[in-house]
């Protein structure tokens, strides 16, 4: 890494203050089977590939992602100074190697831009590297020693975020996402933006304050569209107000087994008095809240036979696969609920997205209207050995397409090759979509890319916890949380934790206390 003295950033002299803009994205599930290495960041994949340089302003403006909405903030504001962007999807620990080269690339471009007035960073905030507990705290500190303590640095961070000591002391702001499914991202960057702006403009840090609960919360029971997170974000902008500035909430990341893991509150402003009522009041939210957090969770087996008797066109029944959701670290093979939906004898189903590489590309190699064994998933052990199965192809794709639901918001994916597979068993008519890149079913284009339109199912079955919500809940008759074992453990009670700070509940009261073999169904009303 190159460094450099502090008083080389000490302000620039240009007309528009010059800000250095990078972004460097990965939710760590510590818990999961594998990590990221370089590569993963390098592709992208259901995300943007790498991105570095000038195309950084051309690329994301357009998408719904952080970066792109402070880009079309301030591109008539500031003279913007882009770096590289990069993000993976949810894995195990970061590689040392990955980390090195991508934190590398974002402080060497920092040391080079010459004078700069302010720094943004389109963070998510629960990135566990191999040899660091807290990542973006560490890339921070690395940019402070290049950069000194007077240069603004502005952070966004995801609503899942493990918002850290180091990230709130290392940063002049956080601004974070209000909604899960995420359709703000943009909007959040917009506000990193105004943030950055009044920091500039008052010329010396704002009043900060930092609270953290005293309990974790399950990724299903963090919705925004449903209680008691609906009310908890509903009046956090009622706590922006005259001296206060920012208030915002992270509901954490509850797989990341690290010492600071859990939701925290962050607020800013420039009355000391004022900032802290703020914090205190939101905090105190949320204590209020412990008792009302509710998961739906079914067995496999009830799932499928209510899905059975009440899915048909014109009523679509979506089963959530939760457990088993890559945007959370897991392995997206898993073939529980697949095989349950077979032998339940389900009709005009359709199960995705099936990571399974092999499998796509027997199925490209076969071509349309073949029919072959094929061994499906399973290949992580955590349900059984792979889903032995006679199938027929019925569509093929190279998986490059544009996805358009709320929460990609005109991303182009690149999830390789891709292919509609349909089951033979006599019993049933169910289909798997396969593709070759590990990304979550939470955009309806993910499935139509093969030519499955959701709407015409009986039954959707998705790998996903609650991002898929955004995109198929306006269409679905009835949504069912389906307990299959995977990565992504909802239950947190479980979790064999090592580093957890000490007096940490794994789980909110209502729900350490609610009995396993709770079954509810979501309806639509």
């Amino acid at each position: 890494m190159v460094h450099s003295t502090p008083t080389t950033f000490a302000g620039s002299k240009s007309a528009r203050p010059r800000v250095a803009i990078a972004g460097f994205q990965h939710e760590t599930n510590t818990f999961a089977p594998f990590g990221a290495p370089f590569d993963d960041f390098v592709r992208g994949g259901g995300w943007p590939a790498m991105t570095t340089g000038a195309a950084i302003l051309d690329v994301f403006p357009p998408i719904e992602i952080p970066i792109g909405g402070f880009i079309s903030a301030a591109k008539d504001t500031y003279e913007l100074i882009p770096l590289v962007w990069a993000a993976a999807e949810p894995t195990s620990f970061v590689s040392d190697d990955a980390f090195e080269r991508i934190a590398g690339m974002i402080c060497d471009g920092i040391a080079r831009a010459g004078p700069l007035d302010a720094i943004y960073l389109d963070l998510h905030g629960a990135m566990v590297v191999e040899s660091y507990q807290d990542g973006e705290g560490e890339l921070l500190r690395r940019v402070r020693e290049i950069v000194g303590r007077d240069i603004p640095i502005m952070i966004s961070l995801d609503f899942h975020a493990n918002v850290t000591e180091a990230m709130v002391e290392l940063s002049d702001g956080i601004t974070i996402f209000r909604t899960y499914p995420h359709i703000d991202l943009a909007d959040t960057g917009g506000r990193a933006f105004s943030l950055l702006e009044q920091r500039i403009r008052r010329g010396r840090p704002f009043i900060k304050a930092f609270r953290k609960t005293p309990f974790l919360i399950p990724l299903p029971a963090q919705c925004t569209d449903l209680e008691p997170c609906m009310s908890l974000y509903a009046g956090l902008q009622e706590r922006v107000k005259g001296p206060v500035l920012n208030v915002d909430v992270a509901l954490g990341f509850p797989l990341a087994d690290i010492r600071e893991c859990g939701p925290a509150v962050v607020a800013y402003g420039i009355d000391e008095v004022a900032v802290t009522a703020a914090a205190d009041m939101q905090l105190s939210d949320m204590l209020e809240a412990e008792g009302r957090f509710h998961m739906s969770l079914l067995d496999v087996k009830e799932a499928v036979e209510h899905a059975a008797r009440n899915g048909r066109k014109g009523s679509l029944i979506v089963l959530a696969d939760v457990q088993d959701n890559p945007g959370c670290g897991g392995t997206s093979d898993t073939i529980g609920l697949l095989k349950g939906m077979v032998e339940g004898g389900l009709r005009n189903g359709v199960l995705g997205l099936l990571w399974d590489p092999e499998t796509a590309e027997a199925a490209h190699t076969a071509g349309l209207g073949a029919e072959l064994d094929v061994r499906l998933g399973g290949r992580y052990g955590y349900d059984s050995e792979p889903y032995l199965a006679r199938v027929r192809v019925e569509a093929l794709s190279d998986g490059v397409f544009k996805a358009n639901g709320p929460c990609l918001g005109g991303v182009q994916v690149d999830l390789g090759r891709m292919a509609r597979l349909l089951i033979l068993n006599p019993g049933s008519s169910v289909q798997v979509v396969v593709s070759s890149v590990r990304f979550q079913c939470l955009d309806q284009d993910l499935l139509r890319a093969v030519g499955v339109e959701p709407r015409d199912q009986s039954v959707v079955a998705v790998k996903s916890a609650v991002h898929f919500r955004a995109d198929f809940a306006p269409i679905a008759e009835e949504i069912l949380t389906v307990e299959s074992p995977g990565a992504h453990w909802c239950r947190n009670d479980i979790l064999d934790y090592k580093n957890l700070r000490d007096g940490v509940r794994r789980m909110p009261i209502s729900l350490a206390t609610q009995p396993s073999e709770v079954k509810i169904a979501e309806r639509r009303h």
